[in-house]
């Protein structure tokens, strides 16, 4: 009992986000996990999973199973769930594009099983916009993709009432720069979409219940007054949205459910011990308040920022949680903040100031129209360089980055390269000789039967793809089978990148200014109009905003730049080198596949005559790696320990030079410092 004599209140589902390497490695991880004392589960999946690619597809080199587990079939779908029982479990899956296809494998799984599908509980993420925006794994284009999720939700209702069929996230916006405001009103645009769409789908009687299954998933940043007040404005915004536009009259349909992840982007490679205090201050914005409290919750590892969290890691962040459960006070009280005139001041600001945002989107059409204008885009885009500026410039104070630099030698850190996991070199062969035994071992007449109702019914307006979808699971269909057949029909969506409507010099400044000198001064040394530098995002790792932090400001900076968006074979890539004569190739991987997709690169280079073209390569990279790739020929490695975007493009002006037998400084001109 509480102080105030009533039950304590159950903590929230507390999750590791997880998935690797393999079914199996990932079956075990889960079990650990949860004889640990987790309640639920976050499943992970690689790359070719999200995208719609099967192991052996040439997009998939290097990436299979990498940050998240590969999933091409029901029999990795038994093998993942293998000894965890379905109908007692809280499964949450990461995933977007092809959502619908995993939840059928899931769903076909239970069946197998016995397992009472209408039990069945958890969420499919399902929320294809942000992916356009900020997050990289669509595969449709937009009108395509929301029929996609009308169809899954449709069938959820339905079939599967306990299972939350979108979670519409707003985490990856705010880690592509959205601000408090612009995180409530872009997550509240694509309700909208998505509930306006659905709307023609169901029964009137089932609306209302359709609305209670919505879900989200947001971010939680280090400002946890501010993250607080953000998570009461998004429940009074919701009830006021579902009441007023979609005449919901049950308040329990009403209720703003979400889950979180807190912020990854502000995980710092400099000094990483203090990521933990970081990460324990996020936690705090979404569960003090219990009015606004979080459903679930999922804490990164203090490492992350360094590579992939090892078991050990992942077990630090889920005890933060257990012991502010069950070893604090927290539940025994009612929401701490009520009657609280600051909060209520900052939670009536951030609420009018979402709802203007929100407005001014329906204005114009509603979120997708607004995506597939690159507003959106070029909003978020903005808004990542402006928050860059500020700690470049000091405004924003980040510990051990801008400020309080010196440091002890401390033992979390005095093996980087063994302070993270590392795949085994043989997970992506196993992957692909497990897939080619299982497209050998089934009956390949049902395959295309069901491939070929799936297309069919692609064709036909206004059939739902999920029962299609459940036959291909049940014949054996892998992953990338489906997708392909989807793709012929629907085709495949390039968003905009974001970086032609962002604001000029943003960052202007004497650093910048100096640094502009040495392009044209460079430019000049070389008889060209202006330096070039092509961009490239090879493989299927869709986070940009690192890419497009680097192109706005070298384009700031005087740069020419050539950026063509993410998911680009090593080939294609090599191809674009020589076709258009950049003076610089810049390659950002923040997936982990740098040690197979950079060594590629830089061998296609040579042998198609480019091979003295200086290639700088910007992720999330371990020393040791960052030390082979430089013995392979990379002439710079970025990590996010290197803040400073100016001094970057500094830098890649010096390759330049260096290439190019320059003196290192052209005459009347000095370095940044």
């Amino acid at each position: 009992m509480t102080s105030g004599g009533t039950a304590r209140d159950s903590p929230w589902l507390m999750r590791t986000y997880a998935g690797h390497s393999s079914a199996r490695a990932s079956n075990e991880l889960y079990r650990r996990n949860l004889a640990k004392g987790q309640t639920g589960l976050s499943v992970a999946f690689d790359l070719p999973t999200q995208t719609g690619y099967d192991a052996d597809h040439p997009l998939a080199r290097g990436e299979v199973g990498r940050v998240g587990v590969p999933v091409a079939h029901l029999g990795d779908m038994r093998e993942l769930f293998e000894g965890i029982p379905l109908d007692a479990a809280n499964t949450s899956m990461t995933i977007n594009a092809t959502a619908m296809w995993l939840l059928a494998l899931y769903q076909v799984l239970a069946e197998e099983r016995g397992a009472d599908v209408a039990a069945l509980a958890g969420t499919v993420q399902n929320d294809i916009v942000k992916e356009y925006l900020s997050r990289g794994t669509h595969v449709f284009p937009p009108g395509p993709s929301l029929r996609l999720t009308c169809d899954l939700i449709a069938h959820t209702v339905a079939v599967m009432p306990r299972w939350n069929p979108i979670n519409v996230c707003s985490y990856h916006l705010q880690e592509a720069g959205a601000t408090p405001v612009q995180e409530i009103a872009f997550a509240l645009g694509t309700a909208v979409a998505v509930l306006d769409a659905v709307r023609e789908r169901v029964s009137p009687a089932d609306f209302p219940r359709v609305v209670g299954r919505v879900s989200f998933f947001v971010n939680a940043g280090v400002r946890f007054v501010e993250e607080l007040c953000k998570m009461r404005a998004f429940a009074r915004l919701w009830d006021e949205l579902t009441r007023e536009r979609y005449g919901v009259a049950e308040p329990r349909h009403r209720r703003f459910r979400y889950g979180v992840q807190v912020n990854s982007l502000g995980l710092t490679e400099a000094q990483p011990e203090n990521n933990l205090p970081r990460i324990v201050l996020e936690m705090l914005g979404v569960t003090l308040s219990r009015d606004a409290r979080a459903r679930a919750v999922q804490l990164p590892a203090w490492n992350e920022a360094l590579g992939l969290p090892r078991p050990w890691d992942q077990q630090w962040s889920l005890r933060a949680q257990q012991i502010l459960a069950y070893e604090s006070d927290l539940l025994e009280y009612g929401d701490l903040f009520t009657g609280s005139t600051v909060v209520e001041a900052k939670v009536d600001e951030l609420a009018a100031e979402a709802r203007a945002e929100l407005d001014r989107i329906l204005e114009l059409g509603g979120v997708i129209a607004a995506l597939e204008s690159g507003l959106l885009k070029a909003e978020l885009v903005a808004s990542h360089a402006r928050r860059r500026a500020r700690i470049e410039s000091g405004e924003d104070k980040v510990v051990g980055v801008n400020c309080f630099e010196t440091t002890e030698d401390g033992p979390l850190t005095r093996d980087l390269d063994g302070a993270v996991h590392r795949m085994d070199p043989a997970a992506e062969a196993g992957a692909v000789a497990r897939l080619r035994a299982w497209r050998a071992g089934r009956d390949a007449h049902d395959v295309r039967t069901a491939l070929a109702r799936l297309s069919a019914d692609a064709r036909t307006p206004g059939a739902s793809l999920m029962p299609a979808s459940l036959a291909c699971a049940r014949a054996g269909v892998t992953t990338g089978e489906w997708a392909r057949a989807l793709r012929e029909v629907f085709g495949e969506y390039r968003a905009p990148t974001g970086v032609a409507g962002a604001p000029v010099r943003g960052a202007a400044g004497g650093e910048l200014a100096r640094v502009r000198d040495r392009v044209k001064a460079t430019a000049a040394d070389l008889g060209a109009g202006a330096l070039r530098l092509l961009i490239g995002k090879p493989g299927l790792d869709g986070h940009s905003n690192g890419a497009e932090q680097i192109a706005v400001r070298a384009r700031d900076a005087g740069f020419e730049v050539i950026y063509q968006g993410i998911r680009l074979t090593p080939r294609q890539i090599a191809a674009a080198a020589v076709a258009e004569d950049p003076h610089c190739l810049g390659l950002s991987i923040l997936s982990g596949a740098h040690t197979e997709l950079v060594p590629e690169i830089l061998d296609l280079l040579r042998r198609s005559g480019a091979g003295e073209l200086p290639v700088v390569v910007g992720g999330i990279i371990p020393a040791a790696d960052a030390a082979r790739l430089r013995r392979a020929g990379v002439a710079a490695v970025y990590t996010p320990k290197d803040f400073d975007l100016t001094a970057i493009i500094d830098g890649i002006v010096t390759q330049i030079r260096l290439a190019n037998d320059l003196a290192s400084e052209p005459k009347g001109t000095v370095p940044c410092q």
